[in-house]
């Protein structure tokens, strides 16, 4: 049995990223395996996908191509600890060691190739969105990754949504803005059903309205790529419905309180990586 993938760790976005992973063919059941502490979580994921699982995250840590770390952050340093001990991937940077893909918030380059230091290490962060496949995701390569590397781990992460590299000092803006957005966006979908039902509209159609109105933005903003102020100049027209709510937003403020969510989680981020 070859063992392609290894995850250590399965829970929300593990599994989102191992489901798209299996359902696209990137790889098949039996090269993957999954390394999580709770029999209950392993028997699910054996059961729903057919990988291999284990709690021993050493054995994961051998795969031959990838290593996804899909742990909470505060474990990090536990869970790199028990790898060392147990010589179990990195002993010698003569062997053939996988590329380690990270998508723990917080924890840096620095400290992900001082826990993996014979291997390539690339940081990832994906967003909420990539549990059903519509996700976005950051990476910022390390000191030893190829182009090669660059290209396996977009079309790793790529199953659960779009990929951009970027730099690992905008990692934090990152977080920010599409690592912290699905919250915001979710927030103003909730105002704009509560201002439907506010206006005399029933909670159900309401919500569905608010709801298919910024899927329904958002995807035609995607597929004619235009500039988001060019669709706004071709919804309002002169003394009408469209330009009395947006002077009301602009009233209160709504453009500088997204502006300042995104800046405010940029800055807690910087806080929860020292």
């Amino acid at each position: 049995m070859s063992i392609k993938l290894g995850i250590i760790g399965g829970g929300v976005m593990g599994e989102a990223i191992l489901s798209r992973l299996i359902a696209q063919q990137v790889y098949r059941p039996d090269q993957v395996l999954v390394s999580d502490p709770q029999a209950q979580r392993r028997e699910v994921l054996s059961q729903r996908y057919g990988v291999n699982v284990t709690s021993d995250n050493g054995v994961a840590a051998k795969a031959d191509e990838v290593l996804l770390l899909a742990i909470k952050p505060q474990v990090f340093k536990a869970v790199a600890s028990d790898l060392v001990s147990k010589d179990g991937n990195h002993s010698s940077a003569s062997e053939t060691l996988p590329m380690v893909i990270s998508i723990l918030a917080g924890v840096s380059l620095t400290e992900l190739e001082a826990a993996f230091e014979h291997q390539p290490v690339i940081r990832a962060m994906p967003n909420t969105p990539a549990t059903v496949g519509a996700g976005i995701t950051a990476i910022a390569p390390g000191k030893t990754v190829t182009a090669n590397h660059i290209e396996q781990a977009k079309t790793l992460l790529g199953a659960v949504g779009e990929v951009v590299e970027v730099s690992e000092s905008l990692m934090d803006a990152v977080t920010g803005l599409s690592g912290s957005g699905p919250a915001y966006v979710a927030v103003m979908i909730e105002a704009l059903a509560d201002g439907g039902v506010a206006a005399g509209l029933p909670r159900a159609i309401a919500s569905k309205l608010a709801l298919s109105t910024v899927w329904g933005t958002a995807q035609l903003l995607q597929d004619k790529q235009i500039h988001p102020a060019q669709l706004k100049d071709q919804v309002t027209s002169p003394g009408g419905t469209t330009i009395a709510g947006i002077a009301e937003l602009e009233r209160s403020g709504f453009r500088s309180a997204l502006i300042e969510a995104v800046q405010a989680a940029y800055r807690r981020s910087q806080q929860l990586g020292k």
